[in-house]
């Protein structure tokens, strides 16, 4: 796994142009080498607006989205069009407004497809076996960019402290009694997460800062999920100033105005 980057923005607002932009170069350069690149995202504030800083921005034409595969880190497990789910999120602030392969675009069902939340895991589980490639080594694709969230809990995805789904080795697992309403989830698990090229932790606001600080520490992911957030060949920890302010000062970054 890789040794964390962290890179420190003004404020929530720049944050999100910045990951917008750096998301926007790097699967255009993915897909320069390769032809196609994959994209997984993630919900919260601020991962739904650097989607719409995404939509909003004039470099948005350079992807070609028809070769782009999105997937999600996890799902509030919620009728389809809830504007609680994360899917929903995204397609209003960037699908909709831009020229998917709706094969493409890899979505964990909710309870209206007449499925229990451990049935949509496995589901999920077999889409990512089958889009998995021989270079991958693993049963889910290796991501070229894995987009996170953070709790103030340290949670990411909806891999919350303590809980069994830490423990839980297939691709994507069922989560009940999440302390985040809903109580019903579906996650990536963590060696999924892991498998990713690229593992980039999105992070705004005061209330960030101390499990900002556990993140980077030592700490276990049992105790700290967000410190196993790390990618095989790079991790990004993308944060505002407040969410970085109780970052050791021994700890390298890069700060941009």
């Amino acid at each position: 796994m890789s040794v964390p980057n962290v890179v420190v923005h003004r404020d929530a607002d720049m944050l999100a142009k910045a990951v917008a932009a750096r998301v926007i170069t790097r699967l255009v350069d993915v897909q320069s080498a390769r032809g196609s690149a994959s994209l997984v995202l993630t919900g919260g504030t601020v991962g739904i607006a650097t989607l719409a800083q995404i939509a909003a921005s004039p470099a948005r034409d350079a992807v070609d989205w028809r070769r782009l595969d999105i997937w999600w880190g996890d799902e509030r497990f919620l009728p389809s069009g809830d504007p609680e789910r994360n899917e929903t999120g995204a397609r209003k602030a960037l699908l909709d407004h831009v020229d998917l392969d709706p094969e493409r675009v890899h979505v964990m069902r909710g309870p209206g497809s007449g499925m229990t939340a451990e049935e949509s895991a496995e589901a999920y589980t077999e889409e990512l076996r089958r889009a998995a490639r021989p270079e991958d080594h693993g049963p889910a694709p290796s991501f070229d960019v894995l987009m996170l969230g953070m709790g103030p809990d340290a949670h990411i995805a909806s891999l919350f402290p303590e809980m069994p789904a830490l423990h839980d080795t297939r691709p994507a697992v069922a989560v009940h009694g999440s302390p985040k309403p809903p109580p019903t989830r579906i996650s990536l698990s963590l060696p999924v997460i892991q498998g990713a090229n690229e593992v980039w932790v999105v992070a705004a606001g005061q209330d960030k800062a101390g499990a900002v600080r556990l993140a980077l520490s030592d700490a276990g992911p049992v105790q700290v999920p967000a410190a196993g957030a790390r990618g095989r060949r790079r991790t990004l920890f993308l944060l505002d100033r407040a969410a970085a302010a109780k970052i050791p000062a021994s700890l390298g970054r890069i700060s941009s105005p």
